[in-house]
């Protein structure tokens, strides 16, 4: 088996991302000194770097990695080094210009961007072999290599390419996965508007067309593009693997539904040693603490529970949205050691030192523009001090009271165009859901629909329009054996294909809910319905509406107008041992509240009583103990109560029955026994 920690370090990983080569070599020895005083454990090196490496086709320039390398072995910091596969050279493209992606519209991009990239094109990928080779061979058993990190942000800016290249590859890729044109004809309902295929020579990507093209195409082809990039993660991770047994592999991930929609994250859990990923905040006007947490919950789950890392995030503002704010004081601390508490087994940043020039310039970074006298820089070394002081949680695994379900495949699905309202967004549902079970204080795993869910009393679907039979047979099992279900509107209707399940709506839902759904109703903007209960509880909804018919479900609340008028509209079915919910219309943050209190009840999950909102409690537990994660977002001191006596470790003090912890600060308490 592949290691998974970074290897040699000892402590939690404390950085970001390092380019040397932007720096003349007299500024190298002041970032290791400084990277000496704020406690940085490891950086990650290379990434951009191929022009620099392979100057020319064919010949390399290792002397300043050679130098950069030893100079941080020597100053004990370990390296995450880069393949730099994200950013071909200039003589690369004008030698191969077709390895350039082309939009569905036909227009083929420019070099002098990044991740330019038509993973199907044969050149580029013996391009890669070489330059991964070449480094793998150089400094595979360097002492100061901890980890190795393929590419960059695989997905974005572009995933798919559609390109003459392409189109051969995804026939080859349709090929292998359905064997022959009739099983391609089939999954996709070519007999619709006259689109049947005789020869896979007859398919290309789904480029613009007229109207509304083939949906089973383009999902498929979303699939292949994910798959093209994984073919290409794997080949280098396998050459690594080789010349360099020992270091662990992995490739920065995007995990935030906020941030990439692209990758099936799933499926790339499986592939790299260790799960990493980079989060930044977005500034929409969400709580963007809630944000957060979700994509850590959701990295952590990527990596089947087990301990991941943050490579990337910022000490203050960024420089790609329309408007870019500093972070608070306080507030890098914070988001970092948040991450820790959901399972990062460290805090790294994009990137040490501020770039003078390019794209990113404005961009925050360890040390900032104005040097080593500034706020950012104070708050990096308290942050160095405080990571190290957590190094006792290493290993441990962070605890879960609830599982929502996420799909990355009927998310894709569910965006592409025709469906029956545009204001239904998968993704806002997603937020919102975990929102409420995050203002009740609960932990969230996030699961695939075919996941054993057995260890979760109470599992969350707050959108899944595509679900394959399995996933269905999964959770009525999930149900009848006593789990409590919550399923959101316009859920179970596809199968993997796009193809509506045959019979009724929800497909593979409608026993294991105890109901039909006749009709959806989608509202207009503006629009809101009703919901009345017989103990004269009231919700409202909007967006979406549909005519519910139970066949067992019981009625909790009703449609008060609109046009299902006097129908359900939120129902419970008790199934086995457990219990299913449905919500037929979008209901907001209350209305949600409302429903998962009377769902945790089913669920025997009890309220988390005493905390202030916007105070998160997050536990990891292991061999060495159980940490419990105070984390405060308000700017009021706060009160959190203990189940036992403990150490806290930023400062030192003991703690016992209730913990203060000071408005915007964190605390992390190594309970007792």
């Amino acid at each position: 088996m592949p290691e998974t920690a970074p290897k040699g370090l000892t402590r939690l990983a404390f950085g970001g991302d390092y380019n040397p080569e932007q720096w003349p070599e007299s500024v190298w020895q002041e970032d290791v000194r400084l990277m000496r005083e704020a406690g940085v454990t490891m950086v990650s090196v290379g990434i951009f770097s191929w022009a620099l490496l392979e100057p020319a086709p064919g010949e390399y320039d290792f002397g300043w990695l050679d130098r950069i390398m030893d100079l941080l072995h020597a100053n004990g910091i370990r390296v995450d080094l880069g393949t730099p596969t994200v950013a071909p050279p200039a003589w690369f493209y004008r030698a191969h210009p077709e390895a350039l992606p082309v939009t569905a519209d036909g227009v083929r991009y420019e070099f002098g961007s990044r991740a330019a990239i038509c993973h199907s094109n044969a050149h580029y990928r013996a391009a890669a072999a070489d330059i991964t080779t070449r480094l793998a061979e150089r400094y595979g058993d360097h002492p100061a290599l901890a980890l190795w990190h393929v590419h960059n942000e695989y997905g974005v800016p572009v995933s798919a390419c559609y390109c003459d290249s392409c189109a051969a590859h995804f026939r080859r890729w349709l090929a292998a996965t359905y064997g022959t044109v009739d099983a391609v004809n089939e999954a996709w309902g070519t007999a619709f508007w006259g689109q049947r295929y005789a020869d896979l020579e007859q398919i290309n990507p789904p480029r613009t067309t007229p109207t509304v093209g083939n949906p089973a195409q383009a999902l498929d082809y979303r699939r292949f593009a994910d798959a093209t990039m994984r073919e290409n993660f794997r080949m280098e991770r396998d050459i690594l693997h080789r010349l360099s047994p020992g270091v662990p592999v992995t490739t920065n991930f995007m995990t935030a539904l906020s941030q990439c929609d692209s990758v099936d994250y799933w499926a790339w859990g499986r592939e790299v040693d260790l799960v990493t990923n980079d989060h930044y905040l977005i500034t929409d006007g969400r709580r963007t603490h809630v944000n957060l947490a979700m994509a850590a919950d959701l990295t952590r789950s990527v990596a089947r529970g087990a301990p991941w890392l943050l490579l990337e995030h910022s000490t203050s503002g960024v420089n790609w949205q329309p408007r870019n704010p500093a972070k608070a004081p306080g507030q890098m601390a914070r988001n970092s050691l948040a991450h820790v508490a959901r399972g990062s087994e460290g805090a790294m940043f994009f990137q040490w030192r501020q770039s003078r020039r390019g794209a990113e310039k404005f961009h925050s970074a360890m040390v900032p523009h104005g040097g080593t006298d500034t706020r950012v820089w104070r708050e990096v070394v308290e942050l160095g001090a405080a990571v190290d002081a957590l190094a006792a949680v290493r290993g441990t695994r962070t605890e879960a009271d609830v599982a929502v379900l996420w799909d990355w495949h009927s998310w894709w699905a569910q965006t592409l165009q025709w469906r029956p309202s545009e204001d239904h967004d998968p993704r806002e549902r997603a937020d919102t859901f975990y929102e409420v079970l995050y203002d009740r204080h609960l932990t969230v795993d996030f699961a695939h629909p075919e996941a054993d869910l057995s260890a979760y009393p109470l599992v969350v679907v707050p959108a899944l329009y595509l679900m394959t039979e399995a996933a269905g047979r999964n959770l009525r099992a999930y149900v009848e054996g006593g789990g409590t279900l919550v399923v959101s509107y316009f859920s179970g209707i596809v199968d993997e294909h796009d193809a509506v399940h045959e019979g009724a709506h929800p497909g593979p839902l409608r026993d294991v809910l105890g109901l039909t759904v006749e009709e959806f109703s989608p509202l207009l903007p503006g629009e809101r319905v009703r919901l009345t209960g017989p103990d004269g509880s009231e919700l409202d909804g909007d967006v979406w509406t549909e005519f519910v018919v139970p066949r067992g479900a019981e009625t909790v609340w009703s449609y008060a107008d609109g046009l299902p008028a006097g129908r359900p509209a939120v129902t419970r079915h008790r199934l086995g041992e457990g219990t299913a919910w449905y919500v037929s219309t979008r209901l907001g943050a209350d209305g949600l509240d409302a429903l998962l209190g009377r769902a945790l009840a089913d669920a025997r999950v009890a309220p988390r009583a005493g905390l202030p909102r916007d105070v998160e409690v997050v536990r990891r537990t292991g061999e060495s103990g159980t940490y419990l994660f105070a984390i405060n977002h308000t700017a009021s001191d706060a009160e959190v109560p203990l189940e036992a006596h403990g150490t806290e470790l930023l400062t030192g003090e003991r703690a016992a029955d209730r913990l203060t912890v000071p408005a915007g600060a964190v605390r992390v308490v190594r309970l007792d026994g």
